[in-house]
């Protein structure tokens, strides 16, 4: 069983805080089982999108984690990330959206291996 999207992303933003960086909850999704789309601005006009990785990651050593991949794979201008974001709200309404706003990009999450 996975945790509740809602105390997922609490406890992602309080590991956040404790490492200094600075991080808040954009959007609210449904608090079960919400997406959740991680956002690091990087504050030079540019950011990366780190998205739920897709189904085929996930494997039975690792079934109740959440794991996320870079969307695109490198930084992209912070409009190209919020032009996907409404492209993934219109498509799934029960979305979460976290900035996190740190110039040395750290994320702190769980990502796919390749």
């Amino acid at each position: 069983m996975r945790l509740k999207s809602s105390i997922w992303v609490a406890a992602y933003l309080r590991r956040c805080q404790s490492e200094g960086v600075f991080g808040a909850v954009r959007r609210r999704g449904a608090e079960e089982a919400g997406a959740v789309f991680v956002k690091i601005a990087l504050l030079d006009g540019t950011a990366i999108l780190y998205a739920p990785a897709p189904q085929s990651a996930y494997d039975d050593s690792r079934p109740v984690e959440r794991v996320f991949a870079a969307s695109p794979p490198e930084a992209v201008e912070e409009r190209k990330i919020e032009e996907r974001l409404v492209k993934e709200i219109s498509f799934d309404p029960d979305v979460w959206i976290v900035e996190i706003e740190d110039k040395a990009g750290r994320h702190f999450l769980d990502l796919v291996k390749k």
